[in-house]
């Protein structure tokens, strides 16, 4: 590992509290940036996580998806934990805490919308930061594009109703525009250019050209991954300033949640004897979120100062730094998978 990807949890740190400096310094600037957005889509973001996404499409061998079906163990965990299990899970938590565990600290109406943006992050797995810690752990590049790839298709069909199931709602409105522009920005746009490098590259049977290419440009995927925490803690650094009691009480649910689905993922590829590289991305695309969807559905449903869109902006916060300590553990227990 280079010195970037060693010291990663560090840059993150020094990154989350320039975030929150700069934000609560410079508030024109950082509104001026949110205010580039289509869609619910923040497009400096989008350019960022372009960068950290395209070296990583570049290493995805066509010729070789043809032969993921084969190996459908790490799939089923994905699908079963983001579809059956992670969407309930989140819902039980965040009734057990704000009904229960903080109902005195939390009037009952702002508990229920807390309620509510947890569920919206519950039924919106992730789409693009996934490439970003499947890279971190040295998974199967091509597994990781399938499982992604599959996840976004069966949200076009199951993001509404599972999210009006769970809401006790029937009026879920999709944002169709952010949902089907997030699958083109992060996945769609950095694999056709990955494909159009890799062709261009690939000239002969070792893949070194391939090799030195994603070599030269890996600090580039880290440096865009550093560059979006600095803006997504900026955008919320006067919530942070002003709220951090409430976002402590929001992110310890998410945190059981986040922690407690990899383990559920992870341990089961464990059990089911699932190679490493695929094993890791099974468990870490089950754990993190499409916060995007999630933020703009809340604001949508339930206003921009809701408790529902500050809920998901927490998830937004908790996930860089408890997405860092589960790739970290996954290196460090990567000897016990076959």
């Amino acid at each position: 590992m280079g010195l970037f990807e060693r010291y990663l949890s560090v840059w993150v740190g020094l990154c989350i509290v320039a975030g929150v400096m700069l934000g609560a310094w410079i508030p024109a600037s950082f509104e001026w940036i949110a205010s580039l957005e289509y869609a619910q889509v923040n497009l400096v973001v989008a350019v960022f996580i372009w960068i950290m996404i395209y070296p990583m499409m570049v290493n995805v061998d066509f010729a070789s998806l043809k032969d993921v079906g084969k190996k459908p163990k790490g799939l089923c965990i994905t699908l079963v934990v983001n579809w059956l299990i992670k969407p309930f899970t989140m819902a039980a938590l965040g009734i057990l805490f704000f009904e229960h565990v903080f109902a005195g600290l939390i009037e009952p109406e702002t508990a229920r919308e807390y309620i509510a943006g947890m569920i919206l992050l519950g039924v919106a797995p992730c789409t693009a930061m996934v490439f970003v810690w499947s890279q971190l752990v040295r998974g199967d590049a091509n597994y990781t594009l399938v499982q992604v790839s599959i996840n976004d298709i069966i949200m076009v069909f199951a993001f509404a109703p599972l999210a009006a199931l769970l809401l006790g709602v029937t009026d879920i409105v999709v944002p169709w525009e952010t949902l089907l522009l997030s699958v083109v920005l992060y996945v769609v746009i950095p694999l056709a250019a990955g494909y159009v490098t890799r062709k261009v590259l690939d000239r002969g049977d070792d893949h070194q050209e391939i090799a030195d290419f994603s070599a030269r440009f890996k600090p580039f995927s880290v440096m865009g991954l550093l560059a979006t925490v600095v803006l997504l803690f900026g955008f919320q650094a006067q919530t942070i300033i002003d709220e951090p009691m409430v976002i402590v009480l929001i992110a310890i649910p998410l945190m059981i949640q986040s922690y407690g689905i990899f383990a559920l993922a992870y341990g089961w590829a464990y059990l089911w004897r699932v190679p490493f590289d695929t094993a890791a991305p099974a468990a870490l695309i089950g754990t993190s979120n499409f916060f995007e969807l999630a933020v703009a559905v809340a604001i949508g449903l339930f206003g921009l100062n809701s408790g529902a869109a500050l809920a998901t902006v927490v998830g937004v916060l908790v996930e860089v730094p408890v997405m860092l300590s589960l790739v970290a553990f996954a290196n460090r227990t990567r000897h016990r998978f076959t």
